[in-house]
């Protein structure tokens, strides 16, 4: 008997409950994987507190992102075997390509149960092998937060070297953004309303970066410092994207990923319209993705930006507290 984190009897970190979870014979098709480390991305905390989908069905096992080792397969399954360690995908029904309604559905930790337990039987195509060089919490970081950055940069975007990223906070998909883009010889522009962060950011190789508290039209001071930056990646949603469209050059494109500060807003269409202004809505990616990104990370054996409080899975509430009051900085992980 393993056991699991399920949401049950209503929303609210207290309203998570440890108990017995039986994880079973994997089926046809399927392979039973023991979970070893976790991460936290903020849909986990939306979706705990019942705001990410208040008709959400209960009670649900939370969280997107683990890494573990498969220990067992059933009938039919050749793309692993018992001992590969792996990740599951975000959406495990999205292999490739666009995504599909049927991809979305089947995203983990909503609309159906994640990976918050010990133990689960998942589909084996969903699964995808993680470079061996990382470590079990900075491989259990990558599933959600490093696809999305991914797929925002290169797979939805076309960033190259040269090019110039402007990165909202220090979170876990702009940290793998930063990174990212590095890769690819693109200069980074990092905001934060953190001193510490933005020394941090500094220290990882940004080119410039801006306190966004101190200065609240962050924009316009993007676009003085580069004429206009080719590609935000937006995660404070209604509360930012006016400074990201002042931001952004005429033809640039704006990633919309995150809405850590709301979801409704005024929008300037004008701006966008008489700008050739590219916004595009990105979630996450496929299983192809993942393994494109992986390839990448293997050839560069770039190190995942992980939060310094260390959890195990019984912390989990607390860990979702540390998320709530934004004190993070890069991926909060627990087990490892």
């Amino acid at each position: 008997m393993s056991e699991a984190w399920r949401i049950e009897g209503g929303f609210g970190l207290e309203r998570l409950v440890l108990g017995p979870h039986e994880a079973g014979e994997p089926g046809p098709g399927e392979a039973r994987v023991r979970m070893t480390a976790w991460s936290l991305n903020y849909r986990d905390l939306l979706i705990v507190t019942g705001a990410y989908n208040p008709k959400q069905k209960l009670p649900l096992v939370p969280l997107s992102d683990a890494v573990g080792v498969v220990e067992a397969v059933g009938p039919g399954v050749h793309r692993v075997a018992v001992g590969d360690r792996v990740c599951p995908a975000f959406a495990s029904a999205w292999i490739d390509g666009p995504v599909s309604v049927d991809g979305l559905r089947s995203s983990l930790g909503s609309p159906g149960d994640g990976v918050g337990l010990r133990a689960r039987c998942l589909p084996a195509e969903g699964l995808v092998p993680v470079p061996g060089y990382l470590t079990d919490r900075e491989a259990a970081s990558l599933p959600c937060a490093a696809v999305t950055a991914w797929n925002a940069l290169f797979e939805s975007g076309d960033v190259g070297p040269g090019q110039t990223v402007l990165v909202q906070g220090t979170g876990g998909v702009s940290s793998f953004a930063h990174q990212l883009a590095q890769l690819a010889g693109a200069r980074v522009i990092v905001t934060s309303s953190s001193a510490a962060k933005l020394e941090r950011a500094k220290a990882r190789g940004a080119w410039q970066t801006i306190d966004y508290r101190a200065d609240p039209d962050w924009g316009t001071t993007a676009r003085k410092l580069t004429g206009g930056v080719d590609h935000v990646i937006e995660v404070g949603g209604a509360g930012t994207v006016e400074q990201s469209l002042k931001a952004v050059r005429p033809g640039g494109t704006i990633s919309v990923i995150g809405i850590l500060d709301g979801a409704a807003g005024e929008l300037a269409l004008t701006r966008v319209l008489m700008n050739a202004i590219r916004m595009q809505g990105v979630f996450v990616g496929s299983r192809g993705m993942f393994e494109r990104m992986n390839a990448a990370l293997a050839a560069s054996e770039l190190r995942p930006v992980l939060d310094d409080a260390r959890f195990e899975l019984e912390a989990l509430p607390a860990a979702l507290e540390r998320m709530q009051a934004g004190a993070h900085q890069g991926k909060i992980t627990l087990g490892g």
